[in-house]
This record gives C-alpha cells, sequence and structure tokens, in this order.
C-alpha cells in the first residue's frame, strides 16, 4: 500500500509539507501516488479506494494547496455521514498546518443558527453532509455558485444511504465547478451514470491491487456459541498488545447490553457508540478514543463510518455483519496505512454460510481458531458457561457419546440415567448404537446435569465414560 514516492520529491507548500511530517506521513499511498498529481493539475479524478487507503489525503493535499485564505468557499467536499464529515475536516486542518484556511464541516444533529454564523462569517472549505449542506444552501447560508472544487467522498454508501437526489440537486447548483473529484470503494451503474454526466472527461485511478485491498492484519474466526461470545472476547481483551480496540456489533441495543455486561466484567472502560445518541456526546466519544482516553468502543458499522484512529490494534466481530462491504470496512480500522493489527470475528453455527462467502467473495485468508491462551498469571475475566445450543439439533437435542467397558441393554442405560438426574422422559431422545459407539440424545436444558451424572458411573459392574 506504501510506495517509494516521497511527499518532498513534489514540492508542495511549505504548510502541507509541515502538516505532513506533523502526521508521520513519508511516502504516498497507491492512490495518493496516482491522484495527487493529476488533481494539481486541476483534472477530473474517479477514484476506486477503500477507507484505509489514504484517500483522504488523495483529493485532501490537491485542494488545501490551490485554495487561498480569502474567506470564501472555494471546495465543496460531500461525505455520507456526520462522523466521516468531522473526520476529514480534521484530517485537512492537520494538512493545512499553519497555511490558515476555514475549514468547516457542516452537518445534522449540531445547532443549525451556531453553523450558520459559522458560514456567515466566511469560509474557505466545506465538509458536509449532504442534506445538511442542501439545506444551508436553501437557508442562504452557503452559496453553491462559490465552488470551483467538488469532491464527492464514498459516493457507494452515499447511494446505499438514499442521498444520490441531493447530491445531484447540490451538483446542479455547482455553476463555477471547474474539478470533480469522486471516490468510491465500488462503482454501481447509479454512480458512473452521474460520473459520465457531470465529468465526461476524467481520469481513472485506483489504490493498486483493488480486489485484495484489505488490511495487511491477522484475521481469526472463533466457533462458539452466543453464550460465551463474551467468554472469548474477555481473554482477547486480556492479551498483551499496545493500542485500542473496536468491537463492532448489528444493532444499537446489542451494543448497549454487551458495554453493560463488559462493565459488570471490570471492562468498564468499554464506551457505547451508536446512532440513538446525541451528535455532541457522540463527537466527545470520538475526540476521547483519538486521543486515547478511551480504550475500548463498541460499536455499530453507522456510528464508525469516519472513525480513523491510527492506534487502533484490534478489531472484534462480537456480531458477524451480514454483508462482505461492511466486513471489510470493519477490518479496516486497524491496519491503518500499512501498520499491524487483528481481526476476531465469533462465529455462531448460523454465521457459518455468511463467513464462507467472506472467504470465497473476497479471497480473505480468515484463520479458523481457538480462544487465544490466558496471559500467565492471569484468570479468566469471564466463566465458560455450558452453552449446548452449538451442538443441539433444532429440537435442541444433543448427542452424547458413551464409552461402555461391557455390555449393557439400551433398557438399562436409560432407567439408570432417570435414577440419577430428576426428569421428565421426554429429556432423553434416541439411544443407539453404531460400529460399536453408543449415543444418547439428551434435551439441552438437562444435558449438562446427565453428562456430568452419567460420566464415571456404573451399571452392574460396566463402567461407562461420557464425551460430546
Amino acid at each position: 500500500m506504501i510506495t517509494e514516492q516521497t511527499f518532498s520529491a513534489w514540492n508542495l507548500e511549505p504548510a502541507i509539507n509541515k502538516g505532513l511530517e506533523n502526521l508521520g506521513w513519508g511516502n504516498a499511498t497507491w492512490v495518493q501516488l496516482e491522484s495527487i498529481p493529476p488533481a494539481r493539475e486541476g483534472k477530473n479524478i474517479i477514484g476506486q479506494a477503500r477507507t484505509g487507503s489514504g484517500k483522504t489525503g488523495a483529493f485532501g493535499i490537491p485542494i488545501i494547496e490551490r485554495c487561498e485564505v480569502v474567506g470564501k468557499l472555494q471546495a465543496l467536499v460531500l461525505a455520507p455521514t456526520r462522523e466521516l464529515a468531522s473526520q476529514v475536516c480534521e484530517e485537512f486542518n492537520q494538512l493545512q498546518s499553519d497555511k490558515g484556511l476555514k475549514i468547516i464541516s457542516v452537518y445534522g444533529g449540531t445547532d443549525i443558527d451556531k453553523q450558520a454564523k459559522q458560514l456567515d462569517d466566511g469560509v474557505d472549505i466545506i465538509v458536509g453532509t449532504p442534506g445538511r449542506v442542501m439545506d444551508m444552501s436553501k437557508r442562504g447560508h452557503i452559496d453553491l455558485s462559490q465552488p470551483s472544487i467538488f469532491t464527492l467522498d464514498e459516493a457507494d454508501r452515499m447511494l446505499d444511504m438514499g442521498f444520490m437526489p441531493d447530491i445531484m440537486w447540490v451538483m446542479e447548483k455547482l455553476e463555477n465547478r471547474q474539478q470533480t473529484l469522486l471516490f468510491s470503494a465500488t462503482f454501481p451503474p447509479e454512480i458512473l451514470d452521474a460520473a459520465n454526466e457531470f465529468m465526461p472527461e476524467h481520469i481513472y485511478v485506483s489504490s493498486g491491487e483493488f480486489e485484495l485491498d484489505v488490511p495487511d492484519i491477522d484475521q481469526h474466526a472463533v466457533r462458539i456459541g452466543r453464550g460465551n461470545k463474551l467468554w472469548v472476547m474477555g481473554r482477547i481483551l486480556t492479551q498483551e498488545r499496545k493500542g485500542q480496540t473496536i468491537i463492532f456489533c448489528n444493532t444499537k441495543r446489542m451494543v448497549d447490553m454487551l458495554v453493560e455486561r463488559l462493565a459488570k466484567h471490570r471492562f468498564d472502560s468499554a464506551v457505547g457508540l451508536h446512532g440513538d445518541l446525541a451528535q455532541n456526546k457522540r463527537e466527545n466519544i470520538l475526540n476521547q478514543f483519538r486521543q486515547g482516553e478511551v480504550e475500548i468502543i463498541v460499536a455499530t458499522d453507522v456510528a464508525a463510518r469516519g472513525l480513523d484512529v491510527q492506534d487502533v490494534t484490534c478489531v472484534i466481530n462480537y456480531d458477524l455483519p451480514d454483508d462482505l462491504d461492511s466486513y471489510v470496512h470493519r477490518i479496516g480500522r486497524t491496519g491503518r496505512i500499512g501498520r499491524k493489527g487483528e481481526a476476531w470475528s465469533f462465529v455462531t453455527k448460523d454465521d457459518v454460510p455468511t463467513l464462507n462467502k467472506l472467504r470465497a467473495s473476497l479471497g480473505l485468508t480468515i484463520i479458523d481458531s481457538e480462544a487465544p491462551e490466558l496471559v500467565e498469571g492471569v484468570r479468566d475475566p469471564v466463566r465458560r458457561m455450558d452453552d449446548w445450543s452449538e451442538v443441539a439439533d433444532v429440537f435442541g437435542m444433543v448427542p452424547l457419546t458413551l464409552q461402555l467397558s461391557g455390555k449393557i441393554s439400551k433398557l438399562a442405560i436409560i432407567e439408570h440415567a432417570m435414577s440419577l438426574v430428576k426428569m421428565q422422559e421426554l429429556v432423553l431422545g434416541d439411544l443407539r448404537t453404531k460400529d460399536g459407539i453408543t449415543t444418547l440424545e439428551v434435551h439441552s436444558s438437562k444435558v449438562s446435569y446427565v453428562k456430568e451424572a452419567l460420566d464415571g458411573s456404573e451399571i452392574n459392574g460396566v463402567n461407562i465414560t461420557v464425551s460430546l
């Protein structure tokens, strides 16, 4: 992902060089190498790049270089979410260093009057979400006839979220648009049609071998029932590693529940992040995470859009996502720009088809793994439960293998089990012997008791050993 091209060789403005130095960026990524030179020449660009490939720098550096400190809108960047808009705005400010451009983010969920005053006081670059930019334009606080540079970031995500009508409305108002920079991970027909209409002459760039453009990280899949996910996560979180962790859940409710459960097991540094939180609270959490004050974030996919923190070394998929793009987006939160990281996915038996699809469709190396061993001297933060859901059939019956030291009738085994454990006879299912192996089906509600009672017991001198 990192090339041999140094930023210093491009003779950029001193302020930008200072910003790059402060960020620790010495060499360009593939997408930056292909995008920055033509973008500096004012050419239209369609860039194919996933989050984490350095695309913000790819369009940010040329934009900052071409804009002047005049307090008049010269460049507009649209992003799909508030978090991504905030992240891009912050990175722009870091890149410009002390150049002095006024760069502000414009998005919903914040005080509209305060935002309007910022705009009315003069601005050089706006990074915003389509809906709020459109709203502020209609209110007269943004003059869309001014900017000459327009950037659309994560265009495919915009399409998924239903923003294309708003984007088209904005683009039609950009009367002075001279350069368009469009970046997207994938290019659905609607995106390509819009690109061909508004920028018939363009250069196509990509982040290198795009089909394999996933972070260079270790990916693990742990087959585990829902009841023991927290046990595995406890082991992962107690490993000796530097950096921060993001845990992904598929629903807001699961985020809240998991944060609560982690706190009960002394992981009280975990903080939840999802769309139901007030915007100012979400921003405070993100800022604390970026500054290293929060070590663990539990988040939904939408809330984590634009969450670009280079110290994230571990991602945990508590719930496996339903689609391929979400998986790549999640694991892309670690291994940022060449750094090492690891991703752990918890896979129930219902998730196996999704895991197989991830491996086959994306060619990913996801290693089947056990829960990591405990660090010496550290106890399990969460006790492992007896969770039979992964081995039970649709009726809740779990097969136990009985090793018998001699011959005994099926009726004797059933009567023996009933005498040891108080239960209804329906709890016991089929008892069959095939190829010398005896299997007894027991309902999951009583399987732990039956297994413990039968194991090591004897019937008329015949010893019984029980295993799964």
